[in-house]
């Protein structure tokens, strides 16, 4: 038994070794996550698969969330990962307040320690508007209803130390700190600046290939 035990090794560690370090480096170094919905249209479509630096903010030991060391912290506008305790799920948004911003939002139109953030209607789709976001210089584009939403709006809230504030693209129709609370820093696993590949769930799951390698702004 123990023969063919040692010759199953021989013949098969290169593989195991491959695997192991496979699993290591997607735990600890870097992976890619499927978005299921559409929370972050217009910048993340349901079908992507996107690249995620888990290098970015911390060094953590594999398998775990726990981090050995803070490399940096997420800034406004970076699009973050984290596993969600409030919803048991792992979540992709887009972080709009620090720890000590106060945060306000009115008919989608977000204020952050008294700096209205600039907007720029691009085009209508339906009841929809895609609009241009500019938050501290950094531009991205967002969805949002045309006529006031539940979600549309809320009133000036002050984010605790140690904690980030975080929207979906997707303003009216996303999930994030306007249902689960404010995300404690130590569920961010990375931050996601590129979609590896993309699947239409629409169309058999056939590749969009106008988004291989897309960047994500």
């Amino acid at each position: 038994m123990r023969s063919w035990i040692s010759q199953f090794w021989r013949e098969n560690r290169t593989l195991f070794i491959f695997v192991l370090l496979m699993v290591c480096f997607r735990s600890a170094l870097a992976d890619w996550n499927t978005v299921p919905t559409g929370s972050m249209n217009p910048t993340i479509i349901a079908g992507d698969r996107v690249w995620v630096n888990k290098l970015a903010y911390d060094i953590r030991i594999p398998f775990t969330g726990v981090s050995l060391k803070r490399l940096s912290n997420p800034v406004r506008g970076d699009i973050v990962t984290f596993d969600s305790k409030a919803a048991d799920l792992t979540l992709i948004k887009r972080v709009i307040g620090l720890p000590g911003d106060t945060v306000e939002m009115n008919r989608n139109r977000l204020t952050v320690n008294g700096r209205p953030a600039g907007y720029r209607v691009i085009g209508k789709k339906g009841n929809k508007l895609l609009v241009e976001e500019n938050l501290d210089g950094r531009t991205h584009m967002i969805i949002i209803s045309q006529q006031p939403t539940f979600f549309s709006s809320f009133a000036p809230v002050t984010v605790p130390a140690d904690k980030y504030l975080v929207l979906g693209d997707n303003r009216d129709n996303s999930a994030d700190s306007r249902v689960h609370g404010f995300i404690p820093r130590d569920e961010i696993r990375g931050r996601s600046r590129q979609v590896i590949l993309s699947l239409d769930y629409d169309h058999f799951y056939f590749p969009r290939t106008t988004r291989f390698f897309k960047q994500l702004i």
